[in-house]
């Protein structure tokens, strides 16, 4: 028998109550029913998520631990079921989505896949721009909503975001590279070889900063606006590139290995998320957008991460 959504309410009511009796006064159950619920997640999960005691019980570590994905879990299935209560196949109306080159390619199918699936009805209109063009049109009201790198975000006073995706960043490699043996790789090291960076979302800018900072002067073979011409420059031996982890990659198209080593100063986390424009009503298309996008954000997108690296 595996862990009930049922049961995770339980948990939830002991532990903000701090003992079973407290708690099934509002579940209105046994108290026999919420312990073996207990009991049962604890089975499942292998450890104590309570001590107890004689006048109520309080959280181990582990219970704090499992107590926040337990929060998590419930307003997933609040948002499910708001998206179900909307009727959604009955609903009509526009979204206008911005999007970069960037996230075009890695996020927005499994956004636009669940969205259509719930509100198919809703029609969606994309632009793919630059970044800073795109936070123009939603300050202008031209968009409804964007998929960018919310963290290099500058109408911040103006924009409502959500983080998504946090990524931090990586030297890329080709394998036999001298580079490829180290733990961590030093920024000045960088210096002394050619670099291919990635010219689209100012991810470029972001990797070149750090030169700035250790006064090295990079030697930069090319800047494109292509991924699969980075990993393929890469792993052939043209040169190294620094990139966030999310668009890591063990293999080129044509089969050649890429190895991918931590920055010995890492550079803040690269954020991905969604904006939308801040202090007006906000449209019911995108409302809906947000309560069906989420659980793809949280689970399908969130699984493209960094593969393979030590």
């Amino acid at each position: 028998m595996s862990t009930s959504f049922k049961s995770i309410r339980y948990f939830i009511a002991v532990a903000e109550s701090g003992s079973i009796s407290a708690a099934i006064q509002d579940l209105g159950v046994s108290q026999s029913v919420v312990s073996q619920a207990i009991a049962q997640i604890e089975a499942d999960l292998g450890t104590l998520l309570f001590e107890r005691r004689a006048r109520g019980m309080s959280l181990t570590h582990a219970g704090h631990q499992f107590l926040r994905h337990a929060h998590q879990i419930e307003v997933a299935m609040r948002n499910a079921r708001d998206a179900l209560a909307s009727r959604p196949h009955a609903v009509t109306g526009h979204l206008n989505i911005g999007v970069t080159s960037l996230m075009v390619g890695y996020y927005l199918p499994f956004l636009l896949d669940r969205f259509r699936r719930v509100f198919p009805r809703i029609t969606v209109q994309i632009t793919e721009d630059r970044r800073d063009y795109l936070e123009h049109l939603l300050v202008s009201g031209e968009l409804d909503v964007a998929l960018i790198v919310v963290s290099q975000l500058q109408n911040h006073r103006a924009l409502e975001t959500e983080t998504i995706l946090q990524s931090g960043w990586r030297v890329w490699c080709p394998v036999n590279h001298k580079l490829a043996g180290e733990e961590k790789i030093e920024a000045i090291d960088l210096v002394r070889q050619s670099l291919v960076l990635l010219q689209v979302d100012e991810l470029g800018d972001v990797a070149t900063a750090q030169w700035n900072t250790a006064g090295g002067d990079p030697n930069v073979l090319i800047r494109t606006s292509s991924v699969e011409a980075v990993r393929s420059l890469v792993a052939t031996g043209a040169g190294c590139s620094v990139l966030p982890d999310m668009l890591y990659r063990p293999w080129s198209l044509e089969g050649d290995r890429i190895e991918a080593r931590p920055l010995a100063r890492p550079l803040p986390p690269l954020h991905v998320g969604l904006a939308w424009r801040k202090g007006a009503v906000r449209p019911e298309p995108l409302s809906h957008f947000l309560t069906a996008v989420r659980p793809t954000l949280e689970g399908t997108v969130a699984g493209h991460g960094i593969q393979g690296v030590r």
